[in-house]
């Protein structure tokens, strides 16, 4: 088909094009005057995806006829993928192929924050309590998810042209165990307070490193936090857990000099970085949500803990 031709298609159908990424330039009409319906892009489509599952078998055919094997070059040893990785596989993989992900890197100034979660202390026995500051960003990103709906949605089927808002405010806690990598869900955070959230915190995670939690407890969430403060790092791409839109990665925290107030002072710095569903969530709306982050684990971040 020639491309100075002009292709005949009303705005739903082109739109409909746009969507699945198909160049309706290349797409044969079958309507009246090469007139392109939706039937027609997904029959290309269709075509496409056939065309490419045969060049890739062909591929990983001459892959595995050309491949030397490990042990051609050494000692191996060959032992069964842990269960839960194996389990997670096909999810992880779902959310990366089919999700346009985009990560926003932004830091966090702390200092107040360290500084009160340092000096907290029993009132009765004195002895000093000790809290995740996990527990602090736990309660600061809900409050955002109810000034920013979107990052608590869902879309099931693209299709369809539905988003599902969640009304609910179930927190994923990504935690590491000797099994691999577990998302538990820590439900109704926007009804509980820090201390129980530090107390609920323990327990998921004990569970899921004796594998005693139910299964369900891995589904129905808002959004997920990836915590590697305990280890380290500065900034990294957490993958979005799908059917989530968004997923909240948090680095290890570090005194830096800042210029603040006119001065340059010592300060404390979270590094975070916000993975997105970019189909329902655009830049500026991801700036504006990591904002509203800064403002809540910031100086004002006290009010929180009434909430």
């Amino acid at each position: 088909m020639s491309e100075n031709k002009k292709i005949s298609a009303t705005p739903i159908v082109r739109k409909f094009a746009r969507e699945l990424g198909a160049d309706i330039n290349k797409i044969k009409g079958s309507e009246r005057k090469g007139r392109v319906t939706e039937n027609d892009i997904k029959k290309y489509i269709n075509f496409e995806l056939n065309n490419d599952k045969k060049i890739n078998q062909n591929i990983n055919k001459n892959n595995k006829e050309n491949q030397f094997k490990h042990s051609d070059f050494g000692e191996i040893e060959i032992k069964d993928i842990p269960r839960v990785k194996k389990f997670a596989a096909p999810f992880l993989s779902k959310s990366w192929s089919t999700i346009p992900h985009v990560t926003h890197h932004d830091e966090i100034d702390v200092t107040e924050m360290e500084d009160f979660r340092s000096k907290l202390k029993d009132n009765y026995s004195g002895e000093k309590i000790k809290l995740t500051p996990l527990v602090f960003i736990i309660k600061a990103l809900v409050n955002a998810l109810k000034k920013f709906p979107s990052f608590n949605s869902s879309i099931d089927d693209i299709e369809t042209g539905k988003i599902t808002y969640k009304k609910y405010f179930h927190i994923g806690i990504a935690v590491d165990t000797p099994h691999g990598l577990m998302v538990p869900k820590i439900r109704d955070v926007n009804r509980k307070g820090i201390g129980d959230l530090s107390k609920e915190l323990i327990d998921i995670s004990n569970k899921c490193r004796n594998l005693k939690i139910d299964k369900k407890e891995f589904y129905g969430g808002s959004i997920t936090i990836s915590s590697l403060g305990g280890i380290g790092g500065s900034f990294f791409t957490p993958i979005i857990n799908y059917p989530e839109v968004a997923i909240l990665g948090v680095s290890k925290s570090s005194k830096k000099q800042v210029y603040t107030d006119s001065d340059f002072k010592i300060r404390t710095i979270l590094p975070i970085s916000l993975s997105y569903d970019h189909r329902i969530i655009d830049g500026a709306e991801a700036a504006r949500f990591c904002n509203e982050l800064k403002e809540n684990l910031g100086k004002n971040f006290a009010y929180m803990l009434a909430l």
